[in-house]
Order: C-alpha cells, then structure tokens, then sequence
C-alpha cells in the first residue's frame, strides 16, 4: 500500500511539474483568455442573484497608455524592475510591522508574484497556495521575463465588480481605451487595485482620490520606466 501511495504522488508530481511548465510556456505567447478568480467570480454572482458580467478584452503592452504600467509600480511595487520576483526588503518590513502589532501591515507581494496568483491560482491565505506561488513566481520570472509580466499583469487584474484588465476598466469607467488612458486616470487605476470590489476609479471616493494623488506625485518622480 505504501509503495502505491508513493507511485501515485511522484506520478502527480511529475504530471503537476510538467504541466505547469508547459502552461507558463504557452502564456509566453498566447494571451490568458481566462483566469481562475474570474470563474470564481462568475459563480459567485450566480449564487448572490448578481446580473453575471465579465468583461476582458486582452490588449498588448503597445496598445497599453505607458502612464497605466508606470501607475501600477509606483503604486504596487516600486521594485519590480530590479527583483527577481520577490521583494526581500518589503517582506522584512511587513513582518517588522506584524511584530509590533501594527493594525494595517501594507502587504508585501510583488506584481510577479500577483500575476503567478491571478493567472494559475485561487485566492487564499494557505501556506500551501503561498507555496505554490512561489514556485510559478520563480517560474514566470525565469519563462516570460518582466514585459511579458506586466503585460499579462494589467490584461488579468481585477479592477473593479466583472472588470479585468486595462481595456475592460478603460472603457467601463471612462468610455476610452486603455491607449488613452490619462496620468490621472492611470493612477486612480492603480488606486483600487488593493480592493477593486470596494473602490471606484470613477467617481472615486476620498481614499481614492487621496492615493490617486500620491501615485501621480510618484509618477513625476519617475519619470518613465524601461523594461531591459
């Protein structure tokens, strides 16, 4: 019985390994048509008596306003460009914050690490999706390389009830494209991103407004970003 059960994980493991890799290999180039939090949701709206919308129109970076890729690292991870898909310093700080005992500890995952969750995974806390996290993290770093991140990082997020990605948002909240996207706009984008289903881009709310500002203080900081 043992050595069954032993032949049956190293099969799962082996199947699991392989197609996973094969997975993050044809995302490279073929665009997500779909992701696991967008069934999720889906049925959740099924069950709540919702009116089920999901809107996901895929574009590529070039079709993407630079202020939306630019908001989206100020705002979520100013590192991105120069880690390997963790940011060390950040999770020293949220756990330092944790051990003080601080009531809002800003999370610490990085853009690579939300786009290996977004696409592959389910929402969760567990160690055991952590860990699995981690290893399409390393995966996608390794595979797609930072555009090719980003690309899919902006055309899967959630940003807003139904809404994914840049080219759905743009023209649900404001009736553009996600080419035309404005500083401004860009950056109330980015602003939601940590609770898309509570905020609104458009009208925004005082908290939205107050970190729209602070995005866009950053975005004249930077500049632009390059990709290498």
């Amino acid at each position: 019985m043992g050595k069954k059960i032993f032949r049956f994980l190293w099969k799962a493991a082996a199947w699991f390994l392989g197609l996973s890799i094969v997975s993050v290999v044809i995302f490279r180039f073929v665009p997500v048509p779909v992701t696991p939090l967008m069934l999720i949701r889906c049925v959740e709206q099924v069950f709540s008596s919702d009116d089920l919308r999901l809107k996901h129109d895929w574009v590529s970076l070039d079709e993407i306003s630079k202020n939306l890729p630019l908001a989206v690292v100020c705002s979520e991870d100013q590192n991105f460009l120069n880690h390997s898909g963790f940011d060390l310093k950040a999770i020293e700080r949220s756990v330092d914050a944790a051990k003080r005992g601080a009531k809002r500890v800003r999370g610490a995952s990085t853009i690579s690490q939300q786009t290996a969750k977004n696409v592959f995974l389910w929402p969760g806390r567990s160690w055991i999706r952590k860990g699995f996290e981690v290893y399409f993290t390393v995966l996608i770093e390794f595979v797609w390389g930072k555009e090719r991140i980003m690309e899919v990082y902006l055309n899967s997020i959630e940003m807003g009830k139904g809404i994914y990605g840049a080219e759905a948002a743009a023209e649900f909240y404001w009736h553009t494209s996600a080419a035309n996207l404005s500083r401004n706009q860009a950056a109330s984008l980015a602003a939601i991103l940590p609770n898309p289903r509570k905020y609104s881009a458009n009208p925004p709310g005082p908290y939205v407004q107050e970190r729209t500002g602070w995005i866009v203080g950053q975005m004249e900081h930077w500049g632009t970003i390059r990709f290498k």
